[in-house]
């Protein structure tokens, strides 16, 4: 697992690992039942503090996209990642909103906003749908 951490970023280390495993998840680049680096090597790996990783893992077991198991460690669900729900929906109704009034606010027209949506949508999807003919 490549990821690709900024240091100089604004963006928290333990959100861009979460980011960035839910964008492999996403393109397919992790299968049901993968697994995934333990904690400590994943920090080894970057260079970071195992506690910043752990965090990042934390998070992502909490939002159902990873299982922790203390004897056969960290893996992408068997069945895979839940499929969205009301309370997804909802939850990312309230990420999306201060991403759609910055938008508002810095004049993006709502055609070009959702351009931008639709080209990552297909950006990632496409990614996936290459992993799976592989």
């Amino acid at each position: 697992m490549l990821l690709q951490i900024n240091l100089e970023a604004e963006e928290p280390i333990y959100m861009q690992i979460r980011n960035q495993i839910i964008e492999g998840i996403a393109k397919g680049e992790f299968s049901p039942g993968e697994k995934l680096p333990s904690v400590r090597s994943l920090a080894a790996d970057i260079g970071i503090n195992f506690h910043t990783v752990n965090k990042a893992y934390q998070l992502l077991a909490r939002e159902g996209l990873i299982e922790i198991h203390r004897k056969q460690g960290v893996s992408i669900p068997l069945e895979g990642v839940q499929v969205a729900d009301a309370t997804y929906l909802h939850a990312l109704n309230q990420k999306l909103r201060p991403i759609v009034a910055e938008a508002i606010a810095r004049s993006v027209s709502e055609q070009s906003f959702m351009q931008e949506c639709k080209l990552l949508y297909h950006e990632l999807q496409a990614d996936k749908q290459g992993k799976e003919a592989r």
